[in-house]
């Protein structure tokens, strides 16, 4: 059978938050999308740990605005609101969106409907076929088989960059030592006292851990207990299992990490209800399809992000969206893990656009935890506003890069800060 031929002007793989903003910001400005997830789901670690709230939303304050306020805003509303802001408990974060994941979850797919992005989901990228500096196309398989799509411009939102690297971009994968931060699997308590299980004055329940630990009953991990108010009334959100050592580009590792973790919290699960007043009715619900992975790939582009330009604060002349999420490190080597200020409260550095793009691949661009960074910048900026905002700016570049016939390094980057100022995006 001969294989199935397809063309787009815009190729995005991966429909994480990035890959959402990446789609619907080129397909608002009338060109032809694909997006393919290789999952059920649109939203990345929204689908992998529902109910994650949005950090890093309002730097100093302020909302990044763009895709990312849009969306806010048509969830908060609804009758009843979907989205509401709420400030963090945890040391360091600013105040986060907390929102209904099912709901934010449609709303997400009505958006890409709205621009006309074709939505393919169980569908995977599997090789580019180059030409010279160019890729000509990409080769995709779904449960009919392969096919190939030829887009004039790419944007590899895949969270593991696996098109991008198999495009010759460089990459480093976790810190100097190779090193990955853990992966999380998440879960929800429903039916919990709020008033009791929040009486206290330590929001990582390290009392409560070191009895669990000292018994036996908790794995040694988890020292720290991260439990905050979900969304719903009487939801808790429990992001305290992490499972360390994962290559996250390993298949078999994720699935086995995967079981490891569901094993542990249903241990949490159990000790919280023996344990910790307010959850002695409540019941797990939502539990992780899959660990939710943090980081592999950081590809190579044209400009690195270090955590010296975060430490100085700075704004770039073509920075894409401002940030000043802390150092959140989870567990690399050992069970440390921060959430250390990057630079001092009430200011804020921005993303730089170049950070985005390779040198070397004409049409490619890249967006989300795949961005060029070094471990300490990548620590900070890897929130899914940010992501979501990185996504909208290499969409907007895609429409600039095609009207001007020109490479994705020749954007002019004037008028694309321009473009996303117009869309609302706020560099504060």
């Amino acid at each position: 059978m001969a294989d199935q031929q397809e063309n787009t002007d815009v190729l995005v793989i991966g429909g994480g938050t990035a890959g959402f903003g990446a789609a619907v910001a080129a397909g608002r400005q009338g060109l032809r999308v694909v997006l393919l997830e290789a999952t059920s789901k649109v939203g990345g670690v929204m689908a992998f740990c529902p109910g994650m709230p949005w950090g890093g939303g309002y730097p100093v304050d302020r909302i990044i605005g763009g895709l990312m306020e849009e969306l806010t805003t048509r969830l908060m509303a609804l009758d009843p609101p979907a989205a509401e802001k709420r400030p963090c408990t945890l040391e360091n974060f600013g105040p986060e969106i907390l929102y209904d994941h099912d709901i934010a979850t449609l709303t997400m797919f009505e958006m890409l409907e709205e621009a006309g992005v074709q939505t393919r989901l169980n569908t995977t990228a599997i090789a580019p076929q180059m030409n010279r500096t160019r890729i000509e196309a990409v080769t995709c398989f779904d449960r009919n088989g392969p096919f190939t799509i030829r887009p004039r411009i790419v944007i590899d939102c895949s969270g593991d960059g696996d098109i991008s690297a198999k495009a010759g971009v460089p990459y480093t994968l976790g810190d100097a030592g190779g090193n990955m931060m853990a992966v999380t699997i998440s879960f929800h308590m429903v039916g919990v006292d709020w008033d009791q299980a929040f009486a206290g004055t330590d929001p990582y329940f390290r009392g409560y851990a070191a009895k669990g630990v000292a018994e036996g009953r908790l794995h040694p991990d988890l020292a720290k207990l991260y439990l905050m108010k979900a969304f719903h009334e009487g939801s808790v959100f429990c992001n305290s299992v992490h499972v360390r050592g994962v290559d996250g580009t390993d298949p078999g590792a994720v699935g086995a990490a995967t079981q490891e973790g569901r094993r542990q919290c249903h241990q949490l699960a159990r000790f919280l209800r023996d344990e910790v007043p307010g959850f002695e009715g409540a019941h797990m619900s939502m539990l992780s399809p899959t660990v939710g992975v943090r980081e592999t790939r950081k590809l190579e582009g044209v400009y690195r992000v270090t955590g010296a330009d975060l430490a100085r604060g700075t704004k770039f002349p073509d920075g894409i969206v401002a940030c000043d999420n802390p150092v959140d490190d989870v567990m690399r080597a050992d069970a440390s893990m921060t959430h250390d200020a990057v630079i001092e409260a009430g200011s804020y550095y921005t993303i730089p656009f170049r950070s985005l793009i390779p040198a070397g691949v004409s049409n490619l661009m890249f967006a989300g935890r795949i961005l060029s960074a070094d471990d300490v910048a990548f620590a900070s900026v890897r929130g899914m506003p940010q992501c979501m905002a990185m996504g909208q700016a290499t969409g907007t570049a895609a429409g600039l890069a095609l009207a001007e016939d020109c490479s994705v390094q020749e954007i002019n980057l004037v008028r694309l800060v321009t473009a996303l100022r117009q869309q609302g995006v706020n560099r504060i």
